[in-house]
């Protein structure tokens, strides 16, 4: 699995301000679906949706929600992801045996005769449909991610996670809600990896790896042939910004990390809070 979050330098600068801001730049990012518990191959969780926008406009005066969403557990969906009006729905969880995939942000990727649940269209992709080649040989398909769909699990190979995205938020290039991968029954068979925060599925009687927090990203299929504790999805994050010489907030809360970077000034949210223009 990957992901790369980026060194952030904390600043102190209070930039000169020219007024309130009318609009921001946001990201929002859900949790990511779990995977399942039951036994044999094992879908891939969705990542979480993702959602983003150049110019958003601001009310000055009223306090705005912000909600980052929490990873989905052994075999449930992520929690939606929250800016103001706008809200990014949590991933899919991975399913088992002839189960379907959730439907989420991104689609869960299914077991092994189960097809991918369908991902929320503008925020992510459906996850891939398992695959049974015989007896004691079943393979689970990736979760689905904002960038693509999930990898259909095939003879030899479980499903690899969808793609995520990359964002450049922050000033940093940064991927986020990617698919966990699928896992497999038998240890002759690859299991899948994920991508973009998505946890790795397995090909032994382990869990797969839990989605990165703060990237959306899905979470890994368990392999062999007995139940496993279902990984669990990626947290999810909310960053807005708007240029470095306009006002900052009148107040936050949720202890955003604010940094400057790129003439912006850039407010990141890993807990629940509130921003108030």
């Amino acid at each position: 699995m990957s992901a790369n979050l980026g060194g952030y330098i904390s600043a102190t600068f209070n930039p000169l301000t020219s007024g309130v801001t009318a609009t921001v730049e946001y990201l929002v990012v859900a949790g990511g679906g779990g995977s399942s518990t039951a036994v044999d191959g094992k879908g891939g969780g969705g990542a979480g949706g993702l959602l983003s926008a150049a110019s958003f406009a601001v009310a000055t005066g009223s306090a705005l929600t912000v909600t980052v969403g929490a990873g989905g557990g052994a075999g449930a969906n992520g929690s939606n992801s929250v800016f103001s009006s706008i809200t990014a729905t949590g991933g899919g969880y991975g399913s088992a045996t002839s189960a379907n995939g959730a439907s989420g942000g991104s689609g869960g990727g299914g077991g092994y005769t189960g097809s991918g649940g369908a991902g929320t269209s503008g925020q992510g992709f459906a996850g891939g449909a398992g695959f049974l080649v015989g007896s004691g040989r079943t393979l689970g398909g990736g979760g689905g991610g904002a960038g693509s769909v999930g990898g259909a699990g095939a003879s030899g190979q479980a499903g690899n996670g969808g793609a995520g995205l990359c964002s450049t938020i922050t000033g940093q290039r940064v991927f986020y809600a990617g698919g966990g991968g699928a896992s497999s029954q038998a240890t002759t068979e690859s299991a899948g990896l994920g991508t973009a925060g998505g946890g790795d599925g397995t090909n032994t009687a382990i869990s797969g790896t839990n989605g990165i927090a703060n990237t959306g990203g899905g979470g890994g299929g368990g392999g062999g042939s007995t139940s496993t504790t279902g990984a669990s999805g990626g947290s999810g994050i909310v960053i807005i910004r708007y240029p470095a010489n306009c006002a900052p907030p009148t107040s936050t809360t949720g202890n955003p990390q604010i940094n400057y970077a790129d003439g912006y000034q850039i407010y990141t949210w890993t807990s629940n809070g509130t921003v108030t223009f």
